[in-house]
């Protein structure tokens, strides 16, 4: 299925949608047109922003050399993997003159992109009510501080990073951070009275580093 094929499959939603007075199921079908920019475009530094995927892609969109070729490889400078067990990047370059190797798309990981020219990419897929994303804790299914990129979902009904934090467990939770492209730098929220912080709004397309205190599976409240 591509993205001009998935439409006639599934319904497709551009919004919060309504019908009547229930909301739209969250396992629908969407379409979600999101900016990547390079750098110095739109109060971006250098042109790397965090991408979130939904967990039913394309068909087709299995690694990042495909991720790649649908933005554009002459638009995409590098799209990189976060590697929870030694809190590197992976990179993938798609260039024969820096030589590196695609990796695996995986549902629940997000994956940052750095960006040659600025692109409005249209995000196609659902979102799987019934997954179970494994976070991990520091030492545990091979993380070394218990941080990963988590993919936030289309369809969650948390709107922020107090509310993620709230609906994955404040006790299990220590930070989730927003990755700022104005700075490259992290915006860290703890929910804790002793590491005051300030709580950010959640976007679609985007993802967030969260650090576990603990080991969880996580189904994320959805509409």
């Amino acid at each position: 299925m591509t993205k001009k094929t998935f439409f006639g499959a599934m319904a497709v939603v551009t919004a919060v949608a309504l019908t009547g007075t229930a909301l739209v199921a969250s396992n629908m079908g969407f379409k979600l047109n999101t900016t990547l920019n390079q750098s110095g475009a739109g109060g971006s530094a250098n042109g790397i922003r965090t991408l979130a995927l939904p967990d039913n892609r394309q068909t087709g969109m299995n690694d990042a050399k495909a991720l790649m070729d649908d933005i554009g490889s002459v638009n995409t400078q590098i799209i990189s993997k976060y590697l929870i067990g030694t809190d590197a990047l992976q990179a993938y370059t798609g260039r024969k003159t820096q030589p590196s190797t695609f990796f695996t798309l995986n549902s629940g990981e997000g994956v940052l992109v750095k960006m040659q020219t600025t692109v409005n990419y249209i995000v196609v897929g659902s979102d799987d009510p019934a997954l179970v994303y494994n976070l991990k804790a520091a030492g545990t299914g091979g993380s070394l501080n218990g941080i990963q990129l988590y993919a936030y979902n289309y369809h969650q009904t948390a709107t922020d990073a107090k509310a993620l934090m709230d609906d994955i467990g404040s006790v299990n939770t220590q930070i989730i951070s927003k990755y700022l492209v104005g700075s490259d730098a992290l915006q860290a929220y703890t929910g804790r009275k002793t590491q005051p912080s300030t709580f950010f709004t959640l976007t679609p397309g985007e993802a967030y580093y969260v650090k576990m205190q603990t080991t969880v599976n996580y189904t994320p409240s959805h509409y």
